[in-house]
């Protein structure tokens, strides 16, 4: 099944009933990466949506109360796609992040993100997100914040923030540029940022928070790395408490009372049914301290890590 292998806490509203799932307001809290939409099969994944999935995806998302979509800077067709497939009502709230130029510094990178909202039909999007934090730390890290700031002013995004990770430093980001919102990597296999309290000060400097690479890339469903016997401890643990992996993921990520939103990278109507049916399961009754790994697993598969 293809679903195995994909890469705070909302005001309660009444449930809707959605081509057979009954969802809630936990779904309010999900966003939909697609970082794959449009994308060709590779010798690692197979091709993302085609317009027809896609389309039928964006509905599934937009009736199951899924409002926000996060995007890749690398895969431009994907926004074509979503430009072309999104419904307009009701809307959906855009992730937008910025891409390295070939050539051109602050300014290609400026009119790159122009670029990403004509491709997606929109006037204005919910967030641009710089990507990779590091460039915030070059030479003109300053002058590139200034000019999204400025694009934030003329109306183009309603937010500005930082697509960072663990080794990134985000509480010194945080400090130096006072993002609106954040993207951080934060999973039941990856709790660095819950263990040194990072979410917990970010959250209380007033940045919204919004958490990916809930699946590791699928590390969790797929069989552990020789190298990696904790991540088949944790499997074990799941399965002896009746839990599954995919449940117990979203479980947790869901649950954390600092995030405003949890980004799950999908690629057909099938991924997307999974997570919805996973998402609103009752939570496990699972002992998360127990399912704590001593290592993190970037140091057992920095292979996933570098790309999550």
């Amino acid at each position: 099944m293809q679903s195995r292998t994909i890469s705070g806490v909302c005001p309660a509203r009444p449930e809707t009933a959605v081509r057979g799932l009954r969802v809630s307001a936990v779904t309010d809290k999900l966003g939909m990466g697609a970082g794959r939409f449009g994308a060709p099969a590779t010798a690692d994944s197979r091709a993302g949506p085609n317009p027809a999935e896609a389309f039928a995806m964006a509905a599934l998302a937009a009736e199951a109360g899924v409002r926000l979509i996060d995007t890749s800077p690398d895969n431009a067709e994907a926004e074509r796609v979503l430009g072309q497939v999104a419904p307009r009502e009701p809307a959906f709230d855009f992730v937008i992040k910025t891409a390295i130029p070939d050539e051109g510094g602050v300014d290609a990178m400026l009119r790159r993100a122009r670029t990403s909202l004509r491709r997606l039909k929109l006037e204005r999007a919910r967030a641009i997100l710089v990507r990779p934090a590091s460039i915030l730390l070059d030479a003109e890290g300053a002058r590139l914040w200034t000019g999204l700031r400025k694009l934030q002013d003329q109306g183009l995004f309603e937010t500005v923030g930082i697509c960072a990770c663990a080794c990134d430093d985000p509480i010194g980001l945080a400090r130096r540029f006072k993002p609106d919102v954040m993207q951080l990597p934060v999973s039941l296999l990856d709790r660095r940022m819950i263990d040194n309290g990072v979410l917990t000060e970010l959250a209380a400097m007033d940045v919204e928070l919004h958490l990916r690479s809930t699946f590791l890339r699928g590390l969790l469903f797929e069989p552990a790395p020789v190298e990696a016997p904790q991540i088949s401890r944790l499997r074990r643990l799941l399965a002896e408490a009746g839990a599954d992996p995919m449940q117990a993921a979203l479980a947790f990520a869901l649950g954390r009372p600092e995030a405003s939103k949890v980004i799950i990278g999908m690629g057909s109507p099938l991924e997307l049914r999974a997570v919805l049916a996973a998402a609103k399961a009752p939570t496990p009754a699972l002992d998360w301290e127990a399912l704590h790994l001593d290592a993190h697993p970037c140091r057992m598969t920095a292979q996933r890590c570098r790309a999550a």
